[in-house]
């Protein structure tokens, strides 16, 4: 019988319930849904599936204890408590790589990793009988988590966090993480038959991750994950197994209308070689385009988008009007839906339109807005309708 576990899987505050959906499509328990994390059970193959399909989570842990410690003994014990040797072995490489501390007595991240390294070190010293360990093995870091004095350790299987998918080798200025865009796409009833425009599309992130969607491109599949190399915990085959799956379901031949515009050039190359890289490429059509430029003649499309926030003062002084030439130019469209992350407090105002819908999301530290104006359904295809 396979060996089950607590698989705990990080996303941005805000977006849970869109990974809670993921894992449940994936075939798995949700034992719990928290601010910025789910809780789900699997094997050793559903961290490897976790790690190649999941689109919106930052990593893939594996739980191996949780205890109360509002003192550094308390957190000393509670962390030799843990049966360290069933996790790693004698010569792994073992370390507290994040701590974090939410509502806790214990804040000092630096004290609460050496305190639980002391305290894994002196458990593994009973256990293997030996003084010291060479650490020449596989890597086995650990991400501490400190809420309101209960501490929950994850042993981080996914190394590189699954924002990399390995196709963004270079960036524009504020790129949106890979995770955060899937997670924007999937907030909205956009599918491969529908039209995609993204007016503000800069290194191409938002087109790229729509264009996997609609392909099946697992996000996973071109990037390799740190537990690859547990021998002792996860066989090799649960890797190959996910590997075959993710390349069976892939179907890059499939027909889809996904545009990418910015009125800079040279980040358009970027976005090109992206798209070339993520596998991708020959889907999607990146133009160089200024927003009061934005116009498609067929309807019910999709903008979906990251503008301009202001961050630089420099650039804060141009956002009502590109805010509102992008409103202007929404308007102009067809029966079209829009959606745009916005850190920008005017951008309803200045869109000229109050959003049907908004959510707040936190891109990494920053409180965002994701607005929805939704435009009307297309109607039903008959039997036999193409396009």
């Amino acid at each position: 019988m396979k060996k089950t576990y607590e698989l705990l899987a990080p996303c941005h505050f805000g977006l849970e319930a869109v990974l809670k959906k993921e894992i449940l499509d994936l075939g798995y328990e949700i034992s719990q849904v928290e601010d910025g994390k789910v809780t789900f059970i699997g094997d050793d193959e559903a961290i490897c599936r976790g790690n190649m399909f999941l689109r919106t989570a930052e990593r893939v842990l594996l739980k191996v204890g949780s205890f109360p410690a509002s003192s550094f003994e308390e957190l000393f014990q509670g962390t030799k408590k843990i049966c360290w040797e069933d996790y790693i072995p004698k010569d792994g490489k073992f370390w507290v790589a994040k701590a974090s501390s939410i509502k806790s007595k214990l804040f000092s991240p630096s004290d609460i990793q050496s305190i639980m390294k002391k305290a894994m070190v002196e458990r593994m010293r009973q256990r293997y009988g030996v003084s010291w360990f060479s650490e020449t093995g596989s890597s086995y870091p650990l991400r501490v988590f400190l809420y309101k004095d209960q501490v929950t350790v994850g042993m981080d299987t996914s190394g590189d966090s699954l924002h990399k998918r390995g196709y963004r080798t270079m960036a524009g200025k504020a790129p949106i993480a890979e995770t955060l865009a899937a997670a924007l796409i999937m907030l909205t009833p956009w599918n491969k038959d529908r039209i995609l425009v993204d007016p503000f599309c800069g290194s191409g992130t938002i087109p790229i991750e729509a264009a996997m969607m609609a392909a099946n491109v697992a996000p996973g599949v071109n990037r390799s994950f740190l537990a690859e190399g547990w021998d002792n915990l996860i066989p090799k085959r649960c890797w190959y197994e996910a590997i075959d799956e993710a390349k069976e379901l892939e179907d890059t031949k499939v027909k889809v209308d996904i545009q990418g515009y910015d009125i800079d050039g040279e980040v358009l190359k970027t976005a090109r070689a992206n798209g070339e890289r993520a596998g991708v490429g020959h889907m999607i059509h990146f133009q160089q385009r200024p927003v009061k430029e934005l116009s498609h003649p067929k309807k019910y499309g999709f903008l979906i988008t990251n503008p301009p926030y202001g961050e630089r003062m420099e650039e804060k002084s141009a956002l009502p009007a590109l805010y509102r030439e992008f409103g202007e130019r929404f308007k102009a469209l067809d029966s079209w839906s829009a959606y745009v992350i916005s850190a920008y407090e005017k951008a309803e105002e200045d869109i000229g339109r109050k959003a049907d819908k908004n959510r707040k999301i936190y891109n990494g530290m920053m409180k965002t807005y994701y607005y929805q104006f939704l435009g009307p359904k297309p109607p039903r295809k008959k039997a036999g309708d193409e396009g």
